[in-house]
């Protein structure tokens, strides 16, 4: 396994941990033998976030469709955890800024 490819499944730990909900969904979709659920629907969330000005489409569709596709897609990786890292440390400034308030 490549330092990129480790970096991302870190990525993927930490979103589990930081949202519990997730893990179960997370762990199951990151199987291999998902692959004919988790391709389509992440290309489907991944149109639908293109549409988020629809009233029931939402731009939280994009990057969750992002997201499977990197799964599965292996330049997508890098980019993808690059941004995941970036969510989570700005989330954390947020949260210590509304904390001193």
């Amino acid at each position: 396994m490549s330092r990129r490819e480790r970096r991302f499944h870190r990525q993927f730990h930490a979103l589990e941990r930081l949202v519990p909900p997730l893990r179960g969904p997370l762990t199951h979709l990151r199987r291999g033998h998902w692959f004919p659920i988790r391709f389509p629907l992440a290309v489907l969330l991944t149109i639908g976030g293109l549409f988020w000005f629809l009233p029931v489409l939402g731009l939280w569709m994009l990057p969750a469709g992002l997201l499977l596709l990197a799964i599965d897609l292996p330049h997508l990786r890098g980019p993808i955890s690059a941004a995941i890292i970036r969510g989570r440390r700005s989330a954390q400034r947020w949260l210590r800024r509304w904390r001193r308030r």
